[in-house]
């Protein structure tokens, strides 16, 4: 490829290589995903510019649902329409739900055996390691005024010791970041920070206008989603019952698909408050292997989602084997999660370009990831409670030493998540056969 002059427009094909690859390399969480695309679209091969990139995750980042995901799905869509988007969302989401439901199933099926047990058991450790270090990554980057230091605070407080919904606390968040960005810009800056493109426009892929917004395309794109989206749940609800864990696990799953502007972090300490404490399908300590497994798959975070309605079906199956059941409910949990994400890409993509001239949003986006700055903390606290008195009420002095070297791993020798998750898992088993 000449440096010095545009790339013809990718094949869909070509392209399809490309999100093929990326479902299998997308390690690293959504930093990691979005590096990983930026160096291959952006600067090896030249198919969109700097600035657009940069505006497409602005974009992603107002939406709810997992970023990186979104992003793939717009860059297919802008390269290639609709059958881009569905191809680069599909494929980047895939390879995870298989490999995730081999991992869950091992973790509820070899649960009596030791060596098992002890694998899971060197996940927390690792887990609260990746859960703080989340709150010193996402905070450093996002409370930059007293107003959000403030923000993050209160959000804290809310959920930590008067139990207010995650659903609450961030609309309280939009409001005020939306009201103060207006009032008080330097209090809730905007955050553009594009920096200049690495390349000319002039030098990457010269891509035809994107499909316009129109209402009859948002009415199609609406029905057709929303069909797609109900439907399985309601034929669920229908077959098993109204009251069976996998339909409810579809309404439920499909309310926290709303609310999860922030990524997986954020969602995680509403789906935990539900899951555990208000239906009680599943445990904290189950909550938290399953973080760790997610973790270990390449896709979005958010696929720890599939692990908890997996789980949760497996523990209440009703009529169902419980393997059938659990498969069932980790079906309808993914579908749920990622079928909006598709509605929401389809329907803004067309504006995207459009965002810079909006401020007031970007101001809202900023206001919500301080708040949940103190959502994750809440999160990291509740997790590390639960896993240094386990059921027994015994100090687990082994959780807080692996907690503490994986964290120090992590943030002063740059360790991935990768090794220390595999480390604490072998030093997991060891314990428990050694015990």
């Amino acid at each position: 490829m000449n440096p010095d002059e545009a790339p013809p427009i990718p094949s869909f094909r070509e392209a399809l290589r490309f999100w093929i690859k990326l479902g299998w390399i997308s390690f690293g969480g959504p930093a990691g995903q979005i590096a990983i695309m930026h160096k291959e679209l952006v600067e090896r091969r030249r198919w969109l510019s700097e600035d657009h990139f940069l505006h497409a995750l602005n974009f992603c980042m107002l939406l709810p649902g997992p970023e990186a995901q979104q992003l793939a799905t717009y860059l297919g869509w802008r390269l290639h329409g609709s059958r881009g988007g569905i191809a680069a969302g599909a494929l980047f989401v895939l390879p995870s739900v298989f490999i995730l439901w081999g991992l869950s199933w091992l973790y509820m099926a070899g649960g009596e055996v030791n060596w098992i047990q002890g694998l899971f058991y060197g996940l927390i450790p690792a887990v609260i390691a990746i859960v703080f270090s989340a709150v010193k990554r996402i905070g450093s980057k996002a409370l930059r005024s007293p107003s959000l230091w403030t923000l993050a605070l209160l959000s804290f407080v809310a959920i930590h010791f008067f139990k207010v919904s995650f659903v609450i606390i961030i609309l309280a968040a939009v409001l005020i970041g939306y009201l103060g960005g207006k009032r008080f810009p330097k209090q809730f800056p905007a955050g553009k920070g594009h920096g200049k493109s690495g390349h000319e426009d002039h030098l990457v892929v010269a891509l035809p206008p994107g499909a316009p917004a129109t209402w009859a395309r948002s009415a199609k794109i609406s029905l057709l989603c929303l069909t797609l989206w109900w439907l399985p749940v309601l034929l669920c609800g229908q077959w098993l019952g109204w009251q069976s864990v996998p339909f409810q696990e579809g309404l439920f799953f499909s309310k926290a698909a709303l609310v999860t502007v922030g990524g997986a972090y954020a969602v995680l300490p509403y789906v935990s408050q539900m899951v555990v404490e208000h239906y009680g399908w599943l445990g904290q300590r189950q909550m938290m292997a399953g973080l760790g497994l997610a973790e270990t798959t390449p896709g979005p975070l958010i696929m720890v989602l599939q692990f908890v309605g997996f789980v949760a079906a497996w523990q209440h199956p009703g009529d169902l084997p419980p393997l059938l059941a659990a498969t069932l409910g980790a079906a309808i949990t993914t579908w749920v999660t990622f079928l909006p994400c598709f509605l929401f890409v389809f329907l803004g993509a067309p504006h995207v370009e459009g965002l810079r001239e909006k401020p007031a949003l970007a101001s809202a986006l900023t206001a919500i990831t301080a708040a949940v700055v103190g959502v994750i903390l809440d999160l990291a606290i509740g997790f590390s409670i639960h896993a240094l008195w386990p059921e027994s009420g015994r100090f687990d002095l082994f959780v807080v030493v692996a907690a503490v070297v994986s964290l120090i791993a992590m943030e002063r020798f740059k360790i991935g998540v990768i090794p220390v998750l595999s480390v604490c898992a072998i030093l997991g088993a060891a314990a428990k056969l050694l015990a």
